[in-house]
């Protein structure tokens, strides 16, 4: 049954005790606890996760934290959106009971010195072109796993190699959460939202669009009958270079373990990593099914 969104302003907290002390009140009312992390600077996505997190569970923790090591050393961390104020606002009709907003001090002590360490699927793609992201990533989010002891975790399929890492580390540290992947939310016009397009001139947000445009051209090429993994590619490339897109990657993969195939004869996310003048966007879709 679906719960019934309260007007109401959740509840914010910065400090860990007061945090622990919510969920556990919560826990003995006999309610379930979900869990959306975030770095804030929120849109429809994440809104649309809370929505899920609120459907399915008693009690809604929203983090906002923007967490430094999961970014490199000429990434965006010091102009990196945030908005707390304008977030609160924004989730106080979407039945979240808490948000919890701790300082970096509070996460990293001066001494902290314990990091996850991911294979496999962590080391492709994004784990290529940002060292040490996904340490940074796991990290926070076993950090957060820890304080919240949530029922279920919410993360969306824009990051899905973050996603799928998620539920790989839940598995493989045997932690009692289900990992709930939401759909991506678009604009109209096909841009996956992020908190990074506000970084976007109106000519660079024209020119964005050729992202989710080749995707959407490696789905049709699909469903035509196209296996070639090389030659959507190289279509795909195509449409990016003449939008004046720097490519990162352009990826067919499996999308269980990552690995690039050469037929796409099962089920596919073709991934992409661009940078639109200074901003750089992630986007995927999934090959053979609607999003």
């Amino acid at each position: 049954m679906k719960a019934p969104a309260r007007e109401s302003s959740p509840l914010l907290v910065t400090d860990s005790d007061a945090l622990r002390k919510q969920v556990a009140r919560a826990r003995r009312d006999g309610k379930s606890i979900g869990l959306v992390p975030t770095m804030g600077a929120l849109h429809a996505g994440h809104l649309s996760l809370a929505d899920a997190a609120r459907r399915d569970c008693g009690f809604v923790v929203v983090t906002i934290f923007v967490n430094p090591t999961q970014f490199g050393p000429h990434e965006d961390f010091a102009r990196y959106p945030r908005t707390l104020e304008a977030d609160a606002q924004l989730l106080a009709g979407h039945g979240v009971d808490l948000i919890y907003a701790p300082s970096t001090e509070a996460m990293y002590r001066a001494q902290h010195a314990t990091y996850v360490m991911m294979e496999g699927p962590a080391l492709v793609l994004e784990g290529e072109f940002r060292p040490g992201h996904f340490r940074g990533v796991a990290t926070i989010v076993l950090k957060l796993f820890n304080l919240v002891q949530p029922d279920r975790a919410y993360f969306g399929r824009k990051d899905f190699q973050q996603a799928l890492l998620m539920r790989h580390m839940v598995a493989d540290l045997n932690l009692p959460i289900h990992v709930e992947i939401c759909p991506i939310v678009r604009e109209a016009d096909g841009l996956a939202l992020s908190s990074r397009n506000v970084y976007l001139s109106p000519d660079e947000r024209r020119r964005a669009l050729a992202i989710s445009q080749c995707l959407r051209l490696a789905r049709q090429l699909v469903a035509e009958g196209k296996t070639d993994a090389r030659a959507i590619v190289a279509r795909m490339r195509a449409m990016l270079d003449a939008a004046s897109l720097q490519i990162d990657y352009v990826a067919l993969a499996d999308p269980n373990t990552l690995a690039p195939i050469e037929q796409v004869t099962q089920p596919t996310v073709a991934a992409i990593a661009a940078r639109v003048g200074a901003t750089r966007l992630i986007d995927n879709m999934m090959l053979g099914e609607t999003d």
